[in-house]
């Protein structure tokens, strides 16, 4: 459905909303009231089928593909300029590689004046929480996260990172790993992190936490591409001193625990 286009007299509101992994319960209590209040929802067709539970009578659903992201965030902000109140969804965290960022920078760039529409960011359970919390406690020191996918990003600057956070043994959470176009850029990563860590190094893919195909898989540096990687996929690189013990992978934080 689609709203008419009609300035309602009252200030419009954007709540840019993240979602966490998937299920109901770990989404948080105020990112379920911003849903519950808009006047209309919009995001990408999978986020929005995963929380139709949470939609009211009478509210505007509106689902677009994926690689619709600026035609998401432009509607979203047409219409809180109309004076409705608007949520604008992405799965784990809107603030990382969400929506949050999109739709902020196209405000900005009309000139935005910081009040109208009124903003709010409603922070979600990132993917690599999630997928942190479901094999361990991997991120217990210094971490970073770097997207593998080049749409956006040339992949000289991409590689430019993965060396730098090998070279400082940082826990590493790659996104969007692999794609069906796009399948060497995980290979290249494997061999860049292998040139500074061991190939014993513990390395979790965890694929749809939380969600009904949860996928799980403790692997090592050397074996982790024999086994299925996908955009949905979230790869867990230990740094030099994790260590996987009964089945939970685990980043010394440097505490004297003997």
């Amino acid at each position: 459905a689609r709203a008419d286009r009609k300035y309602i007299g009252k200030p419009g509101q954007l709540w840019l909303v993240g979602t966490g992994p998937g299920r109901l319960d770990q989404i948080t209590p105020a990112a379920k009231a911003a849903i519950s209040r808009a006047d209309v929802v919009i995001g990408y067709r999978l986020y929005i089928d995963l929380i139709r539970p949470l939609f009211c009578p009478g509210q505007v659903i509106e689902a677009l593909p994926i690689t619709q992201e600026r035609q998401r965030a432009e509607r979203a902000i047409d219409l809180a300029n109309w004076g409705l109140s608007v949520a604008v969804i992405s799965s784990g965290d809107c603030g990382i590689y969400g929506m949050a960022g999109l739709v902020m920078e196209m405000l900005a760039d009309q000139g935005w004046d910081g009040t109208t529409p009124r903003v709010e960011v409603m922070p979600g359970i990132s993917a690599l929480q999630a997928a942190a919390a479901r094999v361990g406690a991997p991120l217990m020191h210094d971490f970073c996260a770097i997207s593998l996918s080049d749409l956006l990003t040339p992949w000289e600057i991409i590689q430019q990172r993965l060396q730098a956070a090998a070279q400082a043994d940082f826990v590493v959470a790659l996104y969007n790993p692999k794609s069906k176009t796009r399948t060497e850029q995980i290979a290249i990563a494997q061999k860049i992190l292998l040139d500074h860590r061991s190939e014993d190094t513990p390395v979790a893919l965890v694929r749809s936490a939380y969600r009904e195909d949860e996928f799980i898989v403790l692997t090592t540096l050397r074996e982790f591409l024999n086994h299925p990687v996908d955009m949905l996929t979230t790869v867990l690189v230990g740094n030099r001193s994790t260590l996987v013990h009964e089945g939970a992978m685990i980043t010394p934080r440097g505490y004297r625990v003997s």
